[in-house]
């Protein structure tokens, strides 16, 4: 009787663990992100799998001429979740910083990070880019130019590709083309979840997990014990 106990406890734990995990493995730290230096020609890093293989050698193959004839380097990556406790922005500074640690390799380096759980992104821009690509202009980029196609059914695509366009030109010294039309009038209300959302949503889990080893430990270990 025991020993059956033994193994339903055992089975319990296994099945919860299992259900946590894989919740668990999707997210993603600055640690486990590749090294990328200056000058190297790695230009999407798309831990999300949400840029097609086409957009993705045409946005390279775009960045790369950017970067030959101005010097100008752009970056953009995507990750399925954040660590527990990151945000998008924390996130992307702590990554340009792991990329680019000095103040003359972050020079002429964009950066444009999306995590697609809560479809926020950021940007980060070194000072030698500033005098093309203002604060205002590349806030613009991230919130304007990569949100509008995401809030209008997850067009990352269209978003990434829209975002390499107008950074393309700004950094190349032409006029801003601006950020995309919003085609619809009436905002409807977001359907993707905030960052806030989504911790909340985590910490439920959790919450849920507890409670239910909570019960089950003790019921499990009395019979155990007394059987």
């Amino acid at each position: 009787m025991k020993t059956t106990i033994r193994g339903l406890l055992i089975s319990i734990l296994a099945l919860l663990l299992g259900w946590m995990n894989p919740q668990l493995a999707e997210a993603t730290g600055v640690y486990q992100m590749p090294v990328v230096e200056a000058g190297e020609a790695t230009w999407i890093v798309d831990r999300a799998d949400v840029i097609s293989r086409l957009n993705e050698g045409k946005l390279s193959k775009q960045f790369s001429e950017l970067s030959e004839e101005t010097g100008n380097e752009v970056r953009l990556v995507t990750i399925r979740r954040l660590d527990y406790g990151e945000t998008i922005d924390s996130f992307t500074h702590d990554l340009f910083e792991k990329w680019f640690p000095t103040i003359e390799e972050q020079r002429n380096q964009v950066l444009l990070v999306l995590d697609v759980v809560t479809n926020n992104s950021a940007i980060q821009t070194g000072e030698g880019t500033q005098d093309l690509l203002s604060d205002e202009m590349a806030e613009s980029v991230s919130s304007e130019t990569v949100q509008v196609p995401l809030r209008s059914g997850d067009r990352y695509n269209r978003a990434f590709l829209g975002a390499g366009d107008r950074l393309t030109a700004i950094l190349s010294g032409n006029p801003d083309p601006g950020p995309p039309l919003v085609e619809d009038t009436i905002q409807a209300e977001s359907t993707f979840a905030s960052a806030e959302e989504t911790k909340n949503s985590n910490a439920m889990v959790w919450v849920a997990v507890l409670l239910i080893l909570a019960t089950v430990i003790p019921m499990v270990t009395y019979f155990w014990l007394y059987s």
